[in-house]
């Protein structure tokens, strides 16, 4: 079972930020497998989606019979400043003169901060300005080679705009986290099991929380793809992600 979470894909409002916190997706899910009337369920996510499916799996274990999880993000603010503030910058200086482009240099030590302003404004074109340059530096960045066709998706004025926002609104709360809360709280996990996919040369989400994870919950197999970055797609870690679902898919 798949959804489109508050606020994107074919929910509405779109690009709505009130009442979407992770709590709010958190009790989504659960009602979902409530509707869906089964006990168990394997629970799988990538990215943003690696976040959420840790965060239900805590609040939640004995209603994961096995979890999946691609290009783990746990949120702590290094990873955050990494993405947003210096780190991924230095291997991509000309994208990232593009992502600072639509902010003044006054204001560039805090870009969270920076783009929240724009993409909260009364100005649809300050908001669509300030989405376009948020989604396409994530789009151009996320793979290990140019992707075309992934970062013209991320460009399309309807993606970004729920994209950006949605994505600046949980990470300018910290994803209503506390700070480390989801290592912290892994040995909630005791008893699932699970697979951790990572690309080597995952951009926004460096390997050594995924690595951090798999020490705190070592029932996970920890699968480090060589020559991948971080989208689902990228060569091995498709690969991976189906052997890890068939895998959990043959034991029931």
């Amino acid at each position: 079972m798949l959804f489109d979470q508050r606020g994107c894909g074919r929910s509405t409002p779109h690009a709505e930020l009130n009442a979407n916190t992770t709590w709010h997706l958190v009790d989504d899910i659960e009602r979902l497998r409530q509707i869906a009337v089964v006990e168990k369920w394997l629970v799988f996510g990538g990215s943003w989606g690696s976040t959420l499916a840790l965060a239900y799996a805590e609040t939640h274990p004995e209603r994961v019979s096995e979890l999946i999880l691609r290009g783990v993000y746990t949120v702590t603010r290094p990873e955050i400043e990494w993405y947003y503030q210096h780190g991924v910058s230095e291997f991509f200086p000309e994208k990232w003169d593009r992502f600072q482009a639509p902010i003044p240099e006054a204001e560039r030590d805090d870009m969270i901060a920076a783009y929240r302003k724009r993409l909260t404004s009364d100005d649809p074109s300050v908001r669509l300005e300030a989405a376009r340059a948020w989604s396409v530096w994530e789009g151009e960045t996320i793979t290990l080679l140019p992707n075309a066709k992934l970062s013209s998706a991320h460009a399309d004025d309807h993606f970004a705009l729920a994209f950006a926002r949605l994505e600046n609104h949980y990470f300018s709360n910290g994803c209503w986290l506390e700070e480390g809360q989801l290592l912290r709280d892994a040995f909630r996990l005791h008893g699932i099991l699970g697979a951790i996919v990572q690309g080597r040369y995952d951009m926004p989400c460096p390997a050594r929380y995924a690595y951090q994870l798999h020490k705190a919950w070592p029932q996970a197999d920890f699968h480090l793809i060589e020559g991948a970055g971080h989208a689902y797609d990228e060569p091995g870690i498709l690969d991976a992600l189906i052997k890890a679902t068939d895998c959990f898919a043959q034991q029931v």
